[in-house]
């Protein structure tokens, strides 16, 4: 499998929506750096402040941007998207219709849905396994490509998949990958950033793919599907694509893959560092005696 990303433009650092974030600083490269942002915890108090959340379209470079960014950083690498893949595959199999999303939703629970490192040199990122079969490249098969956007789209199966999400984002550090780790699995991730791409660059890039595993389909075809993915990831009901509040928006048209790697890894570690200090002030403030 090719470099997804090889040959990626600028990298943009446009920032999204309000934030708690004090300061914004541009780097020469446009990479965006938040300042003076805090650890943020849930409700149940997981802290997700290890988080890498990258969120964006198909086909933009996220799993192989993610792998060398979780390579770097020591972090465990979850493409949430190999989920909703797994559970494609199965209904194809079980003969489940696309547009059941009960019944998608029983294969999701039902099924034993694995994500572990890989374990063969065939260009893989990870290992996905559905039921102890491996299913890593069937799941990348055009008939599962096709309709995991509309598997996808259903509230169901999006519930049914999300505490396994949520209990791995928990155990960080983590880089995760899909379409709304930071608007609906992780809101509170340390580092949010939405991985963007023109629609012809992506579909160059899946459209190599393909042709390297083999896979008999023209770029024409390709680039239909992406687009027409497009309309329904960011059309669904539940979890429509976009970019989270807080996110920093990075455009990889053109720009060599180790350098949005670089940048990205800048972008985390400064954050990080900052959440560092923050608890390290805190709790020498916990430690102060007050004054009566």
């Amino acid at each position: 499998m090719p470099v997804a990303g090889a040959g990626m433009r600028e990298v943009l650092g446009a920032r999204t929506g309000k934030t708690a974030v004090q300061k914004t600083e541009r780097h020469p490269v446009g990479a965006a750096v938040t300042k003076g942002s805090s650890v943020t915890r849930q409700p149940n108090g997981q802290n997700h402040s290890r988080v890498i959340a990258i969120d964006g379209p198909a086909a933009a470079g996220k799993s192989t941007v993610a792998r060398h960014l979780a390579e770097d950083l020591g972090a465990m690498l979850f493409d949430t998207g190999s989920l909703y893949r797994a559970v494609t595959l199965a209904a194809i199999r079980a003969g489940v219709p696309f547009t059941d999303g009960r019944s998608l939703a029983g294969l999701a629970e039902d099924r034993h849905i694995d994500v572990a490192p890989p374990t063969a040199s065939d260009g893989r990122l990870y290992d996905v396994h559905l039921d102890g079969e491996d299913v890593t490249w069937p799941i990348r098969d055009p008939s599962v490509e096709a309709h995991v956007s509309e598997v996808s789209a259903h509230p169901e199966v999006r519930a049914a998949l999300l505490p396994v999400q949520r209990r791995i984002a928990a155990a960080g550090p983590v880089v995760m990958v899909g379409r709304d780790i930071g608007t609906v699995v992780v809101p509170d991730a340390g580092v949010k950033i939405f991985l963007q791409a023109s629609l012809d660059e992506r579909a160059r890039r899946r459209h190599d793919e393909l042709r390297v595993r083999g896979d008999e389909v023209t770029f024409a075809d390709v680039l239909a599907d992406l687009q027409r993915r497009d309309g329904v990831d960011s059309g669904r009901r539940a979890s429509p694509l976009r970019a989270a509040e807080g996110a920093s928006v990075v455009v990889t048209d053109g720009v060599p893959l180790l350098q949005v790697v670089e940048r990205l890894r800048d972008l985390v570690l400064v954050a990080w560092r900052h959440d560092g200090e923050h608890e390290e002030t805190a709790a020498h403030s916990q430690c102060r005696p007050s004054r009566l």
